[in-house]
């Protein structure tokens, strides 16, 4: 699984949780990060340019989850199916956080599945953290862990 994010790199405080999850992580849960820099343009101009860099990343096989306050809420058990299907199914996972602007409508389209993690906002380092813990949390549901509970 690849994440695309725009923004800076990980600020210290989330390194460390996201390295915790991430050296629980096994194939095919593991990640890898591909962070891109903020536009410096600003608001429709910076959602095209950025959009047009992470769509530069993405191959037409890939399975493209973005993270979108728009998209629909999902359990953890089914993230868990969600990309534990995929993975039978041999599917490249490519999970997109927009920048401050989100993203334009074309990233939308190509988007095989909007997720919003909650109605509320959050800033981008805080969605990075909670986007790994769920991951992690996938992996465990989908191996029979007890991390999860019902």
């Amino acid at each position: 699984m690849r994440i695309i994010a725009i923004g800076k790199k990980h600020e210290k405080w989330v390194s460390s949780g996201i390295e915790l999850f991430e050296k629980r992580l096994k194939k095919p849960f593991d990640l890898k990060w591909d962070i891109l820099p903020h536009s410096n343009f600003a608001e429709e101009k910076a959602r095209e340019e950025e959009t047009q860099r992470i769509l530069a990343k993405i191959k037409p096989s890939d399975f493209v989850i973005l993270l979108d306050e728009r998209g629909k809420n999902i359990s953890s058990p089914e993230l868990a199916k969600m990309l534990s299907n995929g993975f039978v199914n041999s599917q490249n996972f490519v999970i997109i956080i927009g920048g401050a602007f989100g993203v334009a409508d074309e990233l939308l389209q190509r988007a095989n599945f909007v997720w919003s993690l909650s109605k509320l906002v959050f800033p981008h380092q805080i969605v990075r953290l909670i986007l790994v813990e769920q991951v992690y949390r996938a992996q465990e549901i989908s191996s029979g862990g007890k991390y999860h509970h019902e």
